[in-house]
């Protein structure tokens, strides 16, 4: 049976045992409602929809959840360590049931669940997905899909035996821009690329800091100690001293002024990984479709001061991914340059004068020619404009697909795989931004045995693949 047929029987189950059930309190919220409720002619009643729980949705998940429910999701559940932060949530939802751990919540609710919402800092992701995994759920994680390489693999394993539908909310290749991106390349336009260029204008949450003096008393409201999870015990500090460097960054950012949530978890190797992690897994996507791009061979990074528990201001990193097999030739080997903290590459010389480099970017070099894009929304432009006027589009060969939310959705339903699924797409595309955020750290040169899941020249690189958890957590797939 397909993986997609599988995904089908699952949910057909699902349903038809809440339906047999027949009790209040099997059924609880999913009592059938009829189809005028919902504001939409011929839309399904909540009980005949997939049922979502959202976990992580006081923060990115609070417009994330909505977008699920938008796809077609009946959101039953809600799960989040801090009431306060989720409150608006749970005010958008208040059918949902609540939950504070999220180990209690697929405890509780059993089969009465289909899928499952991952939005919490990148610390946490791999231990919810992988148990929702085991709870056989349909999961979608929001990127970077773990915070280390180990972890991802574990997880391309553990959804291969779940065989239920998994998703990553990176800008996916399946977009008209990234399909016409890809179909340009294929179609020899420029050439044979050899170099690519990916900036980016994050961070816009503090990096580069030390962290705090002293510790704030915890509310009642959120659990400290779940939040952290298997991440080393440290003070809750509520918000950044007045006069601090890093208050500063925070108001030039216009930024929450919390130290560790909400939203700065991101700027601590402990719980987040950096401008990279948080923007390659959408900036990268395309580039490894359209390149056919598999374990680069190397990676290095330079980078402003590397302070011991944060990530830098700025960073350049650099991957050599070797010549490659696709579509029955033989591709080049390519150097694929990331910037971020308002880096960017040198001016392409093909850019006409008074044209701007745009804040975040990314620009592809062939043996024919130049083409380059504002973003991920964007279809490249050849270089010098004079080129793009001239240029005709190549016919449609890619599939073009709805986007993330409702790739998921069909996927439950039965339907073909998300493009962002773990084991194809998510697990070696957050993979290839880990890599360089382990450069970052080593500043060293780093040789790259991908099959093998090893750095072959540094001690100190391999330390980083795998994650150490603490207080009591364990990753076992």
């Amino acid at each position: 049976m397909s993986t997609s047929s599988s995904a089908a029987v699952l949910l057909s189950q699902r349903l038809s045992r809440r339906r047999v059930l027949g009790s209040a309190a099997a059924l609880g919220a999913f009592s059938i409602v009829p189809r005028s409720v919902l504001g939409a002619p011929g839309a399904p009643a909540p009980s005949e929809r997939p049922v979502v729980a959202g976990v992580g949705i006081g923060g990115v998940g609070h417009g994330q959840i909505q977008q699920c429910a938008g796809a077609g999701f009946h959101v039953g559940v809600l799960c989040d360590v801090d009431s306060v932060l989720a409150d608006k949530t749970f005010k958008k939802f208040p059918q949902a049931r609540r939950y504070r751990d999220f180990r209690e919540m697929l405890a509780a609710e059993g089969d009465k669940i289909d899928a499952v919402y991952c939005g919490t800092p990148d610390h946490t992701h791999a231990l919810i997905s992988l148990a929702a995994l085991k709870a056989k759920k349909h999961v979608l994680t929001v990127k970077p899909l773990t915070r280390t390489i180990a972890e991802g693999r574990i997880l391309a394993a553990a959804a291969v035996k779940a065989g239920t539908m998994t998703q990553m909310t990176a800008s996916p290749a399946s977009t008209e821009p990234g399909c016409r991106t890809c179909e340009i390349i294929a179609g020899g336009i420029i050439g044979d690329v050899t170099e690519v260029h990916i900036w980016s204008d994050r961070p816009l949450w503090p990096h580069g800091m030390t962290r705090p003096a002293g510790s704030d008393p915890v509310p009642q409201t959120f659990d400290w100690d779940l939040w952290l999870g298997p991440a080393p015990k440290r003070a809750f500090v509520k918000t950044w001293p007045a006069g601090s460097l890093t208050l500063a960054q925070v108001n030039r950012h216009k930024a929450n002024p919390a130290v560790y949530h909400p939203w700065n978890f991101r700027g601590w190797y402990d719980f987040g990984t950096g401008a990279l992690g948080d923007m390659g897994c959408h900036h990268w996507n395309t580039p490894r479709r359209a390149l056919a791009l598999g374990h680069p061979s190397a990676v290095s990074a330079s980078s402003t001061r590397i302070m011991d528990e944060s990530w830098p201001l700025a960073s350049v990193i650099t991957y050599e991914f070797p010549a490659r097999q696709a579509d029955g030739r033989t591709l080049p080997p390519v150097q694929i340059t990331w910037y971020d903290g308002g880096l960017k590459p040198p001016r392409p010389v093909e850019l006409e004068p008074g044209r701007k480099m745009p804040g975040s970017g990314i620009l592809y070099r062939g043996s024919k020619g130049v083409m380059m894009a504002s973003g991920t929304s964007e279809v490249p432009r050849l270089l010098p404009e004079e080129k793009m006027k001239a240029f005709t589009l190549p016919p449609n060969t890619l599939k073009r697909r709805g986007g993330i939310y409702s790739e998921w959705f069909e996927a439950v339903r039965g339907g073909e795989k998300p493009s962002e699924h773990w084991p194809d797409c998510a697990v070696p595309l957050t993979e290839l931004v880990l890599l360089g955020c382990i450069a970052v750290r080593t500043g060293q040169y780093l040789q790259w045995d991908g099959p093998n899941m090893r750095f072959a020249n540094s001690a100190d690189a391999n330390k980083l693949i795998t994650p150490d958890y603490q207080n009591g957590w364990k990753l076992e797939g």
